[in-house]
């Protein structure tokens, strides 16, 4: 269970990282290439009305260069920690 956790936990902050370093990268010319990516998901919310009660979910996913790039290096930052314990 922590294993897992820990994973998560880096996971989360090379998503973290990934998108600060995408977005200051973007005005750059040598590095924009780092911002290249695509948006997907539900765009339009989607909503349940039930009269009493009113439910709107709707999820959109920001995948970059430099996300995929930080996320890997934080799985693998997590596994060369979890050896070492």
């Amino acid at each position: 269970m922590k294993r897992s956790l820990l994973i998560l936990l880096f996971v989360c902050a090379g998503i973290v990282l990934g998108t600060l370093v995408a977005r200051l990268a973007d005005g750059i010319s040598g590095l924009s290439w780092l911002a290249f990516g695509m948006d997907f998901g539900i765009t339009s919310p989607l909503v349940l009305d039930l009269g009493v009660l009113s439910l709107t979910v709707g999820a959109t996913f920001e995948l970059s260069v430099a996300v995929i790039i930080f996320s890997v290096i934080a799985v693998l930052c997590g596994f060369a920690i979890l050896r070492r314990r």
